[in-house]
């Protein structure tokens, strides 16, 4: 690498700047989600601004509950400059169905736990609708 470390950060300071643990980041390069990080004459890891950059788009990604295939196939049309928006729509609209099924699943099991509690006593009775529910065998 140059001589010139001026432009570039240490991990540590990309984490702090993209919102990511180093461990992640080592993570990612390891997966080949992100290219590994140039390194400085000791060995250090070194990242540019553009490097950074990609990092918070990486983690904003991830904060939005994109899996690392999706993160990947973003990562390639946001690269490409000459991408269809549309194709960038379609894998934001499937992620938007997952989110939906998930959340279904999330409301179907909160449902579920709220009517076995609202059988539960829950006083210093032994017998309980919650562990019997949970003991039934289902056929």
């Amino acid at each position: 690498m140059a001589n010139d470390t001026s432009q570039y950060v240490t991990i540590g300071e990309a984490a702090s700047r993209s919102g990511m643990p180093s461990k992640t980041i080592r993570f990612y390069e390891q997966i080949g989600l992100i290219k590994p990080a140039q390194r400085f004459a000791n060995q250090y890891r070194a990242y540019s601004e553009e490097d950074v950059h990609t990092l918070s788009f990486v983690h904003r990604a991830r904060n939005l509950g994109f899996s690392l295939k999706d993160i990947q196939a973003l990562l390639s049309l946001y690269r490409d400059r000459r991408r269809a928006s549309r194709d960038v729509k379609r894998l934001a609209l499937q992620h938007i169905a997952e989110v939906d099924r998930r959340i279904s699943e999330l409301t179907a099991i909160r449902n579920a736990l709220a009517g076995l509690t609202q059988k539960c006593h829950g006083d210093d009775r032994p017998q309980c609708p919650i562990l019997d529910e949970l003991e039934a065998i289902e056929h």
